[in-house]
Order: C-alpha cells, then structure tokens, then sequence
C-alpha cells in the first residue's frame, strides 16, 4: 500500500515538474565539462549584471533574497518571453538555491532527445531541469510565482529521493 501511494504520487510530481527516472539504456549522466562551467557562470553573471544594474543588488545564494529578485525581474517585465537566454539563467539562479538546498549537483543529462544541465541527487535517478523550469512557463504566458515554482521543483524532488537509512 505504501508503495502504491509512493508510486502515485512521483506519477503525479512527474507530471508536473520534470524529475525524471530512466532506463539506463537510452541516458547518459556525465560531469560537467569546463566549458559547460563556463557558460553556467556566464548566466549567471548575465542575470546578476541585470540585477545589479536594475535594482543595486544581488544574488546571495539566500532563498528569500534571490527568490524575490527572480520574481522582480518577472514583475517588471525586464526579461520578456522571448528572451529565453536570460529566462534560463534565470533557471541557473534558481537551480543553485535548489542544489544547496536539496544536496544536489549539476550534472549532464544526455537521452534520446538530447543534451542538458540537470540536478541530480546523488547517484540516484532523481533529476531536475531548472535552466527551463521558468523559461517554458513563462515563454508560454504562465504567470506562476517563482516561488510556487521553487517550492514545487523541491517537493517533487523531496519525493523523488529515497529514504535515507536510519544510523
């Protein structure tokens, strides 16, 4: 019965937030290159220019203080939809306050579809894509707080992430 409740309830994170689970057949999980550090610092350089100039402040790796930077950003329009460069790293910010949080770590994710930045909890099959978490709702007019989006991102992965053992 508890598996059955488990099992629903990752179905219904899944689909909601992308935290995945693959077959190890079509995946590859691999560390992150030089390059791939580069262009992760360079978002978020990128939005932080932006809210430096913007605002005079910030990002702290402090989930009030970034969250609500984040959502600024969003609120006065300084970042439109079709700046998907900017909204994903948006995503980076975000994904950071999450990997410390949560005890993740950046990772590539390559499957069948293609080649990502995702968090990965330990050296399990718990997965989250941050980098577009923000830029696919917004792009598509969703106005969901950055907050509800962080808040979500971390339950799905809260669910996802198996018992540790008792010591």
């Amino acid at each position: 019965m508890h598996r059955a409740i488990k099992t629903f309830l990752l179905a219904a994170a899944l689909s909601i937030f992308p935290v995945l689970s693959h077959s190890q057949d079509d995946l590859r999980i691999s560390e992150m290159s030089k390059l791939d550090l580069g262009y992760m610092q360079q978002q978020r350089d990128l939005i932080g220019t932006l809210v430096a100039s913007e605002y005079g402040r910030r990002f702290q790796q402090v989930k009030p203080n970034d969250l609500e930077l984040l959502q600024r950003i969003l609120d006065d329009e300084l970042v439109g939809p079709d700046q998907t460069r900017e909204l994903q790293a948006m995503g980076v910010v975000m994904g950071d306050l999450l990997a410390n949080e949560l005890d993740l770590h950046w990772v590539i994710y390559e499957d069948r579809l293609g080649r990502s930045r995702a968090l990965r909890y330990r050296e399990t099959d718990a997965y989250l894509f941050p980098m577009t978490m923000i830029a696919r709702r917004h792009e598509a007019g969703n106005t969901e707080s950055v907050e509800d989006i962080y808040a979500r991102a971390e339950a799905a992965m809260r669910s996802a992430m198996p018992p540790l053992p008792y010591h």
